[in-house]
């Protein structure tokens, strides 16, 4: 018997989410550890807003990112997503800011995943069948569908990035005992 998409989308999510005892995990202190000389991080601002390091073009070396910015670049394109979805306007990036904490942006993408999951429960077959244009162009012929599943992966992967600079932080600290 087939699983009908929002059902299987959902499960997805759900098993996607369950990765986030690494998120968990994350210390205070990791949130800021630069684990390259080459980073991408978040910086306060004389306003006070912490705002992410940034390139239109991908720089070559990558820069590694910070927990920091991981945690700011997951609320910056999941809440993008979750305004798609819902058909309204989605933040500018060059106004979602890291909270300053990394309690505060545990707390925001707690609130994200509740806010995903209750749209993604609103959807029918129709809205997951309909095209969406987020995050590739409208001419790619994706639907909302894709775009769910597009999250369960991006959340999956950048949830894996931050378990794994936890886990190198720990052993370069254990290293310096």
């Amino acid at each position: 018997m087939p699983i009908p998409a929002r059902g299987l989308l959902n499960w997805q999510f759900e098993l996607t989410w369950a990765g986030r005892g690494e998120l968990e995990r994350v210390d205070r202190d990791d949130f800021l550890w630069r684990p390259a000389p080459v980073v991408w991080t978040v910086h306060r601002g004389e306003d006070g807003r912490w705002r992410p390091d940034w390139a239109e073009i991908e720089p070559d070396p990558m820069p590694a990112p910070t927990v920091a910015w991981l945690s700011w670049h997951i609320d910056w394109w999941w809440g993008t997503a979750l305004a798609h979805l819902e058909g309204r306007e989605p933040t500018p990036r060059e106004q979602v800011c890291w909270p300053g904490t990394g309690a505060a942006a545990l707390q925001r993408l707690r609130a994200l995943r509740t806010a995903w999951a209750a749209a993604l429960d609103a959807s029918d077959d129709a809205t997951l069948e309909a095209p969406s244009a987020y995050p590739w162009p409208a001419e790619a012929g994706l639907t909302v569908a894709h775009l769910a599943g597009w999250v369960n992966a991006e959340l999956m992967k950048n949830v894996a990035k931050i378990g794994q600079l936890r886990i190198v932080r720990a052993a370069s600290l254990a290293c310096q005992s």
